[in-house]
């Protein structure tokens, strides 16, 4: 049977295997699809050694920027992003890269949430590999401006001239910001250790400004948490993303469409009781 996996340390609580049996029962494939927890020291090794016989996996944290050295082909997106969260064997072996972070994003902002980019004033918080993925995408919305705001502002600063020429880019630090946006997208680890960003509160325009979390959970992590409790107009978690970009990997492996929103809504199900 074709084989796939979700490469990550740690690796065992992801949803990505249950994404892809769902998007398999819905188009009737036959696939394997599991989870690889690859050493930190040892990722290398490990992607090669699966693929000796697997077709495809994802990658995420902490490889995707060795993912991307791996690759002997790269989409124009990967390439431009630095990192990797997508592979796939081409027929003489070698490993073609992708990053559908992105894609992922912005639909399940513009499509799911009905969220427009366009025209808006969009804040990035965070300057790693999963703001990297998303900077093309979100400019090619044409945002009337998008700030990329880094506790380090020289990373925010280095992705912001990467990116300027496809758009309205600028760098910032966290504690420079004060003026509301419309739109702010947390892309920092913070959640994952129960915190928040060090952002005012003003940024946010009660009933106006829409917050969205990368990261996701069974109850709202602490970003969402903030958000609702100043005002934001919507405060949404990154399991959409998760799907999403899961659904842009599949599609291209398989090459058969599916229909995110009963996955979407049966594991958000699953997840609020178990």
């Amino acid at each position: 049977m074709d084989s796939y996996v979700v490469f990550g340390n740690p690796v065992g609580h992801s949803k990505s295997p249950a994404i892809h049996r769902l998007f398999a029962e819905q188009t009737g494939q036959a696939l394997d699809y599991s989870t690889l927890l690859a050493p930190i020291d040892g990722f290398t090794s490990c992607a090669l050694g699966f693929f000796k016989e697997g077709l495809g996996a994802n990658v995420t944290v902490p490889f995707k920027e060795q993912a991307f050295s791996l690759c002997s082909v790269l989409t124009p997106r990967a390439q431009r992003a630095g990192a990797v969260n997508m592979l796939s064997r081409l027929p003489d072996g070698g490993l073609r890269g992708d990053n559908t972070d992105g894609v992922g994003l912005v639909r399940d902002l513009v499509d799911n949430a009905d969220v427009t980019l366009q025209g808006k004033r969009i804040l990035l918080l965070g300057a790693g590999g999963a703001v990297r993925g998303v900077i093309e995408p979100l400019l090619e919305q044409r945002p009337l401006s998008l700030v990329i705001a880094n506790r380090t502002v020289e990373k925010a600063e280095q992705l912001a001239q990467l990116f300027a020429d496809l758009g309205p880019v600028a760098a910032s630090g966290f504690d420079w910001l004060e003026e509301p946006v419309d739109i702010i997208i947390n892309a920092t680890s913070a959640s994952l250790a129960g915190d928040l960003p060090p952002i005012a509160s003003s940024l946010i325009e009660p009933g106006v400004t829409v917050c969205y979390d990368m990261m996701y959970g069974k109850e709202p992590t602490p970003f969402c948490r903030w958000a609702s409790e100043h005002g934001a107009r919507l405060s949404l978690d990154g399991f959409g993303m998760l799907v999403e970009q899961a659904a842009e990997a599949f599609t291209y492996w398989r090459g058969v469409a599916v229909d995110t929103a009963p996955v979407l809504s049966r594991l958000r199900r699953e997840m609020a009781v178990g």
